[in-house]
């Protein structure tokens, strides 16, 4: 199995560049193997600092027990330290407290979002800053693929791997597909058996695999929990501990209905998703040669996730839907996912442009033609994802 050794420039420096300047505590989070560590290790290239896993279980212990020895061992004369994986450490909160008002620059990583909960964060108001890292974009997968001057068909082909493997690092840089669904095997039972039932305390591994193949069956569709305690013979209370701990962990992700009354949001059932498509077929085991509307739905929220928006959906009584809604600098942008464009517009974008009178909207493609029109004042653009990522991009920089 051959797996290509480089470096990809991840989309996150210069964010990181800003933040670790403002603050002396920095918290990497994502899903296992997403790349936290080897973006860190990166950055402290040429600086004098100590990275420290706590895998190891002298340097874990030596931190749960006596914290200025560890400061001692493994910060003295450094100018910044990592440690890695801090979810596996107790009274972590308190410990990096000290740390801070002794002044240290430290960033932490973590596997599950936990390491962002009372334990921790308690201690640390006003002192630490969060940064996200997710699987490859798909700008950051065409830059692992050497892939900078681009046709339909090479973005097609592009688009269609990258969704059909997913985003992991090292899924992407080993060549040959069967090496890439066994990484993505070997990866989900890692995060089923480490990162999410160890952490979590799930003792029955059966029911949440089982859990996590009907959300894999059903990515793309409302969460709804009556029925899924009832397909899956669990009861309210374990579901919604189930959807917590994956959600936690960045396997899975729910979004929220789009209302105008905010606490409606709250209230109604979400959709249910993928945060790597390729994990999500691994499950299921359905690598297609030709992706179905609801992988390319599950792509698209993935994308726009990896973009840091926060999206939502929408859906009337009468069953008018818009799969994606974006808000952002008092801008509603409604996005409509179509595995092939036409030249029609669903009535459900009709009526939300009808409705709220939005400046643009999107209808994001896997294969089509890029083009613009104006319904009721909005101009609807027809683009492909790398358009859909640009045409955001605007949107926020105007």
């Amino acid at each position: 199995m051959r797996i290509s050794i480089m470096y990809i420039e991840r989309e996150i420096k210069a964010q990181f560049g800003i933040i670790q300047k403002l603050y002396n505590l920095v918290a990497v989070v994502g899903a296992r193997q997403a790349g936290k560590t080897t973006f860190l290790k990166e950055s402290i290239k040429g600086m004098n600092a100590s990275y420290v896993m706590f895998d190891d279980p002298d340097a874990k212990g030596l931190f749960e027990q006596d914290i200025k020895k560890f400061e001692m061992q493994y910060m003295e004369g450094r100018d910044i330290t990592v440690l890695d994986e801090i979810q596996y450490c107790t009274d972590a909160g308190a410990k990096l407290k000290y740390l801070a008002e002794k002044g240290k620059r430290v960033w932490i990583t973590s596997s599950s979002e936990t390491v962002l909960g009372k334990d921790v964060l308690s201690y640390l108001v006003g002192r630490i800053s969060i940064l996200r890292v997710y699987p490859f974009s798909l700008k950051e997968f065409m830059t692992a693929k050497n892939q900078t001057e681009t046709t339909d068909l090479i973005l097609e082909r592009n688009v269609w791997e990258h969704m059909t493997y997913g985003g992991y690092p090292k899924v992407v840089l080993t060549e040959e597909l069967e090496g890439k669904k066994i990484i993505l095997k070997d990866l989900y039972e890692t995060m089923v058996l480490k990162d999410i039932a160890k952490v979590f305390s799930i003792n029955d591994i059966r029911k949440l695999e089982d859990f996590a193949r009907y959300v894999a069956i059903n990515a793309g569709e409302i969460a709804a929990y009556e029925k899924m305690s009832n397909a899956l013979d669990l009861s309210f209370q374990t579901i919604k501990k189930y959807f917590d701990a994956m959600e936690k962990s960045y396997m899975i992700k729910r979004i929220p209905p789009f209302f105008v009354n905010k606490s409606k949001e709250i209230t109604k059932q979400p959709k249910m998703y993928f945060f790597d498509t390729g994990l999500r077929n691994a499950i299921v085991n359905e690598f297609a040669a030709e992706p179905g509307g609801k992988i390319f739905e599950n792509y698209v929220l993935s994308e726009l996730i990896k973009q840091d928006a926060q999206p939502k959906y929408w859906r009337t009584k009468s069953g008018l839907e818009v799969d994606f809604i974006i808000e952002k600098d008092n801008q509603v942008i409604p996005i409509e996912v179509k595995l092939t464009a036409s030249d029609s517009i669903e009535r459900g974008l009709r009526s939300f442009i009808g409705t709220y009178r939005p400046k643009r909207a999107i209808v994001v493609f896997y294969k089509g033609v890029r083009k613009e029109t104006v319904v009721d004042g909005c101009t609807v653009i027809f683009t492909d994802i790398l358009g859909m990522r640009e045409t955001l991009a605007n949107v926020r920089s105007s």
